[in-house]
């Protein structure tokens, strides 16, 4: 349980994170263990909620996901890390953060670790079927569906891509094109690799007894499958980051540098919010390279202070 913590006692946070999944977590860890003042803000809606088990995160494959937030929760909270239950909506310039109905923390960095969300297509049964027996991402959940009838979605562009990494983990995929046209050179890469393209839009995944049993077409054939996948589109949460005028890339995505800081200076990101290709563990790892950075950049600004007052002292003849 995240509850709402005094501020510090001078009123500033050397760190405010926004953010409590692995990324923001992870970073929090990290700047805690420094025994810097830090809190982090969440509003509780992790992406992965949907998701019953979480793969491909060293000492935690098969884990619940949500287990592993709790974990970290209580990890960070033995460092006197302030935990925060609650939304922010705006990060003024001089880094005063902004929450929804509550208070304004005062903060010397900021890290963003927000994520992003997943938009689905508008097919009946998608919703209910997702992170069940409807999957996104093959390195995380195709292992546990090996060997069986698969479907690949085409919603996406980058459908086609995942269809052909998807013949790694099975004999039987099918393609089903749906609205997405298909260049010549899809199909032919599709049929070499074994695929069979179905025509014809999508009207339903069929499911019985809360299990996949197949996808349903316009005209009323039903494919039998045991799962299917399919490539969302996937939205940044940045809305804090865009707000600040952050630099963004040709694709609209927030830009940083390798350890997530931000054309704005005293502000960092971190995860999916920046990285729509980031699993749980390669976010912990940008909140770690994070945190890094920012106690360094932290502690630069201490020395240069400390210096200040150090020529201060003695040009005063030392009293």
């Amino acid at each position: 349980m995240i509850k709402t913590m005094d501020a510090p006692d001078d009123g500033v946070f050397d760190v405010v994170v926004i953010g409590a999944g692995a990324a923001g977590l992870n970073a929090a860890l990290l700047l805690g263990r420094a025994r810097r003042k830090v809190a982090v803000v969440d509003a509780g809606e992790p992406r992965n909620a949907p998701a019953a088990h979480m793969h491909g995160f060293l000492s935690r494959d098969g884990s619940d996901p949500t287990a592993l937030l709790e974990l970290g929760r209580a990890e960070v909270a033995r460092y006197g890390v302030r935990l925060i239950r609650g939304r922010v909506d705006q990060i003024d310039h001089g880094y005063q953060v902004r929450m929804v109905g509550g208070p304004v923390l005062a903060a010397r960095r900021v890290l963003v670790a927000t994520g992003l969300r997943d938009e689905l297509p508008d097919i009946p049964g998608v919703r209910e079927r997702w992170g069940k027996d409807l999957l996104h991402c093959p390195y995380c959940h195709a292992y546990e569906v090996r060997d069986q009838p698969l479907a690949v979605l085409g919603v996406h562009p980058n459908a086609v891509h995942q269809a052909l990494l998807l013949r790694g983990w099975s004999d039987d995929v099918v393609f089903f094109a749906h609205t997405l046209a298909l260049t010549a050179q899809d199909r032919e890469r599709l049929e070499a690799r074994g695929l069979r393209i179905v025509e014809g839009e999508v009207k339903q995944l069929v499911a019985d007894d809360d299990r996949l049993r197949g996808v349903e077409l316009a005209d009323g054939r039903v494919v039998p499958r045991a799962a299917a996948f399919l490539f969302p589109r996937m939205v940044a949460r940045d809305e804090l980051l865009t707000g600040l005028g952050c630099a963004r890339d040709d694709g609209g995505w927030v830009t940083t540098d390798r350890t997530g800081r931000t054309s704005v200076a005293g502000v960092w990101a971190a995860g999916n919010v920046v990285d729509p290709r980031a699993q749980v563990v390669t976010a912990a790892g940008m909140g770690s390279a994070a945190a890094f950075a920012i106690n360094t950049d932290l502690l630069d600004e201490d020395v240069d202070r400390a210096v200040e007052q150090h020529r201060a002292m003695v040009a005063g003849g030392g009293r």
